[in-house]
């Protein structure tokens, strides 16, 4: 009986002391095994690119384990800059508002031409994509396009990690591609 004591009484004491840790309250592994983050994402404009690129198309798609946002360009994109924050219009400065946590993202790459024409039209700047289905978009919106930069708001249920890179092609062009995970 003392020896059954004595081992309980260890036992008892090495959970006191954090050596012996309940299975249940092990860290368990991250959803989809998504380590992302949720800070800002930037990558400076490349001077090597002989142009600005356009933004032709903005576009959304559903994953098993993320939403994902992708600006489409007719070149090399030259810098973006993603992160949590009041969503602004570009030109303006006016804040506007998103249904859901606001991330910002921000492209080198106008949306118009030499003359100044529309190289991206849309029908409504407050929904450029029905994301009314998405677990974890609420809003696309437009911010304008200024001086060699265009901003759009995505509205998300939460602030939740998210990754960001550029993809070369087709062609010549490239696409910005923005994924926001479903979850923690």
């Amino acid at each position: 009986m003392k020896k059954l004591i004595s081992w309980l009484a260890a036992i008892v004491l090495a959970m006191g002391l954090g050596l012996i840790v309940p299975s249940s309250a092990s860290a368990a592994a991250p959803y989809c095994g998504i380590t992302w983050g949720s800070g800002a994402k930037t990558r400076d404009g490349e001077a090597t690119a002989p142009r600005y690129p356009h933004v032709t198309n903005v576009r959304a798609g559903e994953h098993r384990c993320f939403d994902r946002l992708v600006i489409d360009l007719d070149g090399k994109l030259r810098g973006y800059d993603v992160r949590y924050k009041q969503f602004r219009g570009i030109g303006s400065g006016d804040a506007i508002p998103l249904r859901g946590t606001d991330l910002v993202i921000t492209v080198n790459a106008p949306a118009y031409d030499a003359d100044g024409d529309a190289t991206y039209e849309f029908s409504n700047g407050r929904e450029l994509v029905d994301v009314s289905d998405y677990r974890t978009f609420r809003q696309v919106a437009w911010g304008g396009s200024y001086e060699a930069r265009t901003s759009v708001g995505l509205g998300v249920r939460a602030r939740l990690p998210f990754r960001v890179f550029v993809l070369e092609g087709p062609n010549r062009g490239s696409r910005l591609v923005v994924d926001v995970a479903h979850r923690w």
